[in-house]
């Protein structure tokens, strides 16, 4: 089922959804089963599952000289979608890149998707290299999240890359995309930001994911300028409680976002991770009661490698 009709059968009730990461490769996917499990309980409609881009490896040759080589430290996305369709019976959604991806390598993807009967993906541009200070899409692939977007709903109408007619039993995916609350890092400014997300919708897009945050006002005033802007699809809020202390630099780093005062206060009191990890779940719950108020279509949390705090989270709300 769709996102968009989940949302719809919902009748105004506020679901429950969470993201997972794929387990390294050589690593067996019941640990990830094993950080679904407790999540069921609160019947999530949807599962989220990221993709990486690939990334460079150096090989040593022996000789004093080293080779690269390029390879993907978390494969077989879409696998994972379908077994977790299979084992939990809840719609799978794989995260396609931009980057790193030709065209013709991401109509194979969706292709795969449509056979195995994923009605959602999630359409992202995707990040830099590691080694690069911007990001650059490889030869023949989608430039903008926008671009990926058309040609997912390019191939929702019958048109494939390399045909000349329309296929009649084409594929409906719904897609999803990501929104900054706070503005993408690259922005120049949150009115550009929302004008690119804008674009997307445009382009064929049914509802935006935020990336997280913490401030909740600045949720609300996103949905306020995007919703001014004819930005009219569903906007779920991304939501990831703090779980150490070195989240404190590495989350404003990595995302160019802000967190408030108080909860770096209460982090920086904290004396180990474990009480700072049980000052990321009070936050979390209170930031989400708040969400629950407001009347959000789902609350949506980044669970990625572990799931005992999204639990609490979701215990105390569902």
């Amino acid at each position: 089922m769709k996102v968009t009709d989940h949302i719809k059968n919902a009748n105004g009730k506020t679901l429950f959804s969470f993201e997972v990461i794929p387990p390294k490769k050589g690593k067996n996917i019941q640990d990830l089963y094993n950080n679904i499990d407790p999540l069921m309980e609160f019947k999530p409609p949807f599962i989220d599952v990221t993709t990486s881009r690939e990334e460079y490896v150096y090989i040593d040759k022996g000789n004093g000289l080293l080779d690269k080589r390029i390879t993907r430290m978390r494969p077989g996305t879409v696998g994972i979608c379908a077994s977790i369709m299979h084992k939990y019976q809840v719609d799978a959604i794989p995260h396609l890149l931009c980057g790193g991806f030709t065209k013709e390598e991401t109509e194979y993807v969706l292709v795969d998707c449509h056979y195995l009967g994923l009605d959602n993906v999630m359409a992202l541009r995707g990040d830099s290299m590691k080694d690069e200070p911007y990001f650059k899409p490889i030869k023949g692939g989608n430039a903008f999240a926008s671009d990926l977007v058309q040609q997912i709903a390019d191939l929702n109408r019958g048109k494939y890359l390399h045909d000349d007619v329309e296929v009649e039993h084409n594929s409906d995916f719904c897609i999803g995309v990501a929104g900054y609350p706070e503005k993408h890092m690259e922005a120049p400014s949150l009115l550009t930001d929302l004008k690119r997300l804008k674009a997307k919708v445009d382009a064929g897009a049914d509802y935006v994911v935020t990336q997280m945050f913490f401030d909740n006002k600045k949720y609300f005033e996103f949905v306020e300028k995007a919703r001014e802007m004819g930005i009219n699809v569903p906007i779920i809020p991304g939501i990831k409680p703090i779980a150490v202390k070195r989240h404190l630099q590495l989350l404003p780093q990595v995302f160019k976002i802000d967190l408030p005062q108080d909860l770096i206060d209460a982090v920086e009191d904290c004396k180990d991770n474990k009480a700072v990890r049980q000052v990321g779940i009070e936050f979390a719950i209170q930031q989400s009661k708040e969400l629950l108020d407001f009347g959000v279509p789902v609350l949506h949390y980044y669970s990625m490698g572990k799931s005992d705090n999204v639990h609490a989270i979701a215990k105390a709300l569902f």
